[in-house]
């Protein structure tokens, strides 16, 4: 049997104010045609679904059944219709974002913290992860981006823009405060302990090739599990450990650590956001990821 579905948004709305008239008026129709919507139905239904009188309609015993289900199925779609609504205007939505460390404090958490004051009604979840932890949650669907800093390799459909540039640069506590005069060589570096990220980083990786180039083997007295240990553990005295020279000012302006000034320079490196392209992207997302483009 085949039923125009629409035949049930009427009676559903006929059943709610009880009154065509005033169904008709709020479907932006007229009397006569919800009159017929409705028998159409009841024909198709094989059964009576109102009964008239002077002052409007009541709904039969069957009727009465037959709404128990269409004001759920209605009320739901409404409901539908309003989120998508709301996501559209940015009054609500949650987008994830997979950000290692360096990419949080030294790009994002300004841009989100505006973001905020924006559009208060969108949920920001942000999960701690290594670069290869974020490409890897991205890769899988888990987080809409990734915001991480290179080096990195990636295929398709993962794309990436990079964001901003920034330098590191080698500091140390007070008890090697000795080294922070003259330029010293990197070689040099290598008679004291050194910090830095594991192994299963590409922040290690980096160091190590920057090592291996000047025929120099990395070799950290300490490891750090994340790169907010590093500071903690450069200030005390743990080590030598490189740092974003945006992360070790303040502890710098303070007396906490010292810069080493070297003569090899570190290369650059970079922040820079990723997504996956073989997977939609909500709008809160896409209004997310514009934000981070083009920050204010």
């Amino acid at each position: 049997m085949y039923i125009n579905y629409d035949y049930y948004r009427v009676f559903y709305y006929v059943a709610k104010y009880g009154n065509f008239t005033q169904a008709a008026e709020f479907l932006l129709g007229n009397q006569p045609n919800i009159t017929r919507t409705i028998k159409n139905l009841e024909n198709e239904l094989g059964c009576t679904l109102f009964i008239r009188s002077n002052r409007g309609v009541r709904l039969t015993p069957e009727g009465e059944k037959l709404y128990a289900h269409v004001s759920i199925a209605v009320e739901q779609i409404l409901m539908g219709e309003e989120e998508l609504l709301q996501n559209k205007s940015l009054q609500s939505g949650v987008v994830s974002i997979g950000a290692s460390e360096v990419a949080l404090h030294c790009c994002l958490l300004p841009i989100l913290k505006q973001f905020h004051r924006d559009y208060p009604g969108i949920r920001i979840r942000i999960s701690n992860h290594t670069t290869p932890q974020a490409i890897t949650a991205l890769s899988r669907g888990l987080v809409d981006l990734a915001v991480i800093t290179t080096p990195f390799e990636i295929k398709d459909p993962l794309k990436s823009v990079e964001l901003k540039p920034f330098s590191e640069i080698a500091v140390c506590g007070t008890s090697l405060q000795h080294l922070t005069g003259a330029p010293v060589h990197l070689f040099e570096l290598c008679q004291y302990p050194l910090i830095c990220l594991s192994p299963q980083t590409k922040t290690y990786e980096f160091y190590s090739q920057f090592f291996a180039k000047h025929g120099l083997h990395l070799s950290p007295d300490v490891e750090a599990a994340t790169a907010d240990q590093l500071l903690p553990m450069i200030k005390n005295d743990l080590g030598i450990g490189f740092l974003p020279e945006e992360l070790a000012a303040a502890a710098m302006e303070a007396g906490e650590i010292f810069q080493i000034h070297l003569y090899e320079e570190i290369p650059k490196r970079a922040i820079c956001m990723l997504k996956n392209t073989d997977k939609p992207m909500s709008i809160a997302a896409k209004a997310v990821e514009g934000a981070i483009r083009n920050p204010k």
